[in-house]
């Protein structure tokens, strides 16, 4: 493609497993995150993670933010009811709605700094082509690339370019590709590699069959030239891993910037 790789979509992901939302610009923290991007996660009584991965109930909540209000409304899957609270001084009663809603005690922890990355190597955020889930699309019928996005919950989406694109942004293993996204420097670390989840309707939940097998047989045919074949020990993997040094703090990226390798 003639055009320069952009930013076309920003996503961040207030409380981790839960859903994201659109953003035109998001500003980088001082651990080197995206502001407001999985700053919160969920979890029980004995300190794990209540994720997609474990615990299906997940799916069912929609939420809205307003993240200059600090505000999150919830509503069941199926039902009209939403439930409004402020994230911080209302998380006790927030926490008390999730508890109810998941049959267990659970609590809301928040972490401003960094957030909790599901890569604690690539804390940055995670970067994906328009023209890859557009390719992916075609692999199961009935989905399309914005049921992909969703299923895969990238931080930032490009385009101008052909799928499959942001495999350049990482290189040999050991080694990390250092690009630059309008003003912020950043480093490719890897091939994100999946779980589950993306195999699971984000709406329902329920399981796509075939899903991870059919996308590791045709992401193994597709795979580019430029695409390190070392870093990938299985071809279930997905949008690139990068990490932002703190230095990066306070600048921002946003959509229509330019990414430059």
């Amino acid at each position: 493609m003639n055009h320069a790789p952009r930013i076309s979509h920003i996503f961040v992901y207030p409380i981790k497993a839960l859903d994201g939302i659109a953003v035109s610009s998001a500003v980088i923290t001082k651990g080197g995150s995206l502001l407001h991007d999985r700053a919160y996660k969920i979890i029980n009584e004995r300190g794990n993670f209540v994720r997609g991965k474990s615990n299906k109930k997940v799916h069912l909540l929609r939420t809205r933010y307003d993240l200059a209000a600090q505000t999150i409304a919830i509503t069941i899957q199926g039902s009209s009811e939403a439930f409004s609270f402020h994230l911080y001084s209302e998380q006790r009663k927030l926490e008390r709605w999730l508890s109810e809603f998941f049959g267990m005690r659970v609590y809301l922890v928040h972490n401003s700094l960094c957030g909790y990355p599901d890569d604690r190597i690539a804390w940055g955020p995670t970067i994906v082509s328009e023209a890859s889930l557009e390719l992916v699309a075609t692999w199961f019928p009935g989905l399309t690339a914005q049921d992909l996005m969703r299923r895969f919950r990238p931080n930032l989406v490009l385009t101008g370019v052909e799928a499959f694109w942001e495999d350049r942004l990482f290189g040999e293993p050991r080694t990390f590709r250092e690009f630059r996204i309008g003003n912020v420097t950043l480093d490719g670390v890897n091939p994100c590699a999946r779980c589950e989840v993306p195999s699971r309707n984000p709406v329902t939940g329920e399981e796509l069959s075939r899903f991870q097998k059919t996308f590791t047989e045709q992401r193994r045919k597709t795979l580019p030239a430029w695409s390190p074949a070392s870093r990938f020990d299985h071809t279930y993997r997905m949008s690139t891993n990068t990490r932002i040094d703190p230095a990066e703090a306070g600048k921002s990226v946003q959509v229509n910037d330019e990414v430059r390798i």
